[in-house]
C-alpha cells in the first residue's frame, strides 16, 4: 500500500521523538493514502514552519496486520467509539493513559481511521460545551466527509514503512 506524508522537508528517516503530542490517534507519525491531503498538509506545514512544503512517498508492508507483535486499532467509519478516542487523544488534561479509549501511553503501535479535520471543530466544541450529547455529534457526522489517516506510534511499527520517493512543492 502506498501511504503519503506532508511536511516542510522530505522524510529521510522517522524520528518520532519529532512528532506532536495531542493529534487525533495520540503522538505519532501521519500518513493518509490521499496524496493530495497530503500535499495540503504539507502546504500548511511549510507556511507554519517555514520550509518547503514536501511529500514523501511511503510503501507499508501488507505483512503489518500479520505480525501478533503488534497492537492495531482500526476505525472503519467515524463513530462514539471514534470521536471519544479523537476527543481524548486531543485533550491535554486527559490523565486515564490505561483507557483504552486512548493513546497518550502508545499502547497502539498503529492506528487507522478517519481524519477529524478543520470541518469538524465546531461539532467537536459543541459537544464539549454541553450544548449537544454524543448521540447528536454521532448523527451529525454523519453529514461530514472524511479522508483517512494512518498513524504509527513505535518503532516496531514504523519498520513496517519504506521510503519510495519524495517531491518538493513550490519551489
Amino acid at each position: 500500500m502506498i501511504l503519503y506524508h506532508g511536511s516542510n522537508i522530505i522524510i529521510e528517516k522517522i524520528d518520532l521523538n519529532k512528532c506532536r503530542p495531542y493529534k487525533d490517534f495520540g503522538k505519532g507519525f501521519y500518513c493518509t493514502t490521499v496524496k493530495s491531503q497530503a500535499e495540503l498538509m504539507a502546504k500548511r506545514v511549510a507556511t507554519i514552519y517555514g520550509g518547503t512544503a514536501a511529500v514523501t512517498e511511503f510503501c507499508l508492508s501488507d505483512n503489518i496486520y500479520e505480525d501478533e507483535n503488534l497492537d492495531v486499532k482500526g476505525f472503519e467509519i467515524p463513530s462514539k467509539e471514534w470521536a471519544l478516542f479523537v476527543l481524548n487523544n486531543r485533550n491535554r488534561s486527559f490523565v486515564e493513559f490505561h483507557n483504552k479509549e486512548c493513546n497518550h501511553d502508545c499502547k497502539y503501535d498503529m492506528v487507522v481511521g478517519p481524519v477529524a479535520d478543520d470541518a469538524l471543530a465546531l461539532l467537536f466544541r459543541t459537544f464539549l460545551s454541553g450544548l449537544i450529547d454524543i448521540d447528536v455529534l454521532v448523527k451529525d457526522m454523519k453529514f461530514k466527509k472524511f479522508t483517512n489517516q494512518y498513524s504509527f506510534h513505535t518503532i516496531k511499527a514504523i519498520r513496517y514503512l519504506k521510503v519510495i520517493g519524495g517531491s518538493k512543492y513550490g519551489d
